[in-house]
């Protein structure tokens, strides 16, 4: 598998990048290339008289292909420029990632809903897998969550063919996986859609696919707002990462996340692990 990793050269991007139990998690789950990626944006003037940008982000992408080297994977570095969400979807597309990373920093008091701009849009715009791997705010030296991403996974799934996408991850993901909770929320516009089985028996039979898998699974049916109580989900279960499958890109989307995976990627405590559809082919 290939991983992109985008980074602004942040104190945030830098503690993803440095987090061991972060790379640790992705050769267990298959990957072994990583495309070590930062994009100068369109409107930064690499004319500006003493300041060589890119040749001081292609420094700082060194220093970090050094320590993913270390940790046993092949190391690719991009500098590009561009509209950064853009440059990384079509990066994703060129080198066929699997999935992508990106760290963005927790919720402040101001930002209740709100993440990072470039992990916001491609949340909205992905063309593969997004981890959003969430780093604890700091002033000035953030912390990566030091526990392995994918050990404890909060599934929420509406039964929906977008929802059975992103259970297929964890034909990978079971790698890393130890403890998995699966949960849905019923909506009162959900009653009497069952034809003849419940939401409690469809969550059992993907449980038993986990547990022949040596993953320790739980249900959970839930009612009220879908976005809502999966938050209150996590918020009980205090998993590693949750994972939700996308409807992909709307015209609506691309202005703004307002469906319940959006809601989950720019409100969660934690990380957030977001399959979108198939690419086109």
């Amino acid at each position: 598998m290939r991983a992109l990793c985008a980074t602004d050269l942040s104190a945030a991007s830098e503690a993803t990048i440095a987090n061991e139990t972060c790379l640790d998690c992705l050769g267990r789950i298959g990957v072994r290339a990583v495309h070590l990626v930062t994009v100068v944006p369109a409107n930064v003037h690499t004319g500006t008289p003493g300041v060589d940008f890119e040749a001081r982000r292609r420094r700082g992408l060194d220093r970090y292909r050094a320590v993913i080297e270390a940790a046993g994977f092949d190391v690719e570095t991009h500098v590009v420029r561009g509209t950064p969400h853009r440059r990384l979807n079509d990066i994703a597309e060129t080198v066929h990632a699997d999935l992508a990373v990106v760290g963005s920093r927790g919720r402040s008091p101001l930002e209740n809903r709100v993440i990072g701009s470039t992990a916001r849009n491609l949340a909205r715009t992905t063309v593969v897998p997004l981890l959003v791997n969430r780093v604890e705010r700091a002033a000035d030296d953030p912390e990566v969550r030091r526990e392995h991403l994918f050990r404890r996974m909060l599934f929420a799934t509406d039964f929906s063919e977008h929802a059975a996408r992103a259970f297929d991850a964890f034909s990978y993901l079971r790698h890393a996986t130890d403890e998995a909770t699966l949960v849905h929320v019923r909506s009162p516009k959900d009653a009497g859609a069952d034809d003849g089985v419940g939401p409690a028996e469809r969550l059992a039979e993907r449980a038993r696919t986990l547990e022949e898998w040596g993953i320790a699974t739980r249900t959970e049916v839930r009612r009220g707002d879908p976005a809502e109580e999966i938050l209150a989900a996590e918020a009980a279960v205090t998993p590693s990462t949750v994972l939700v499958g996308s409807k992909g890109r709307s015209r609506i989307r691309r202005l703004l996340l307002g469906s319940v995976s959006g809601e989950i990627v720019a409100r969660a405590s934690g990380n957030v692990f977001l399959v979108p559809p198939p690419r086109a082919t």
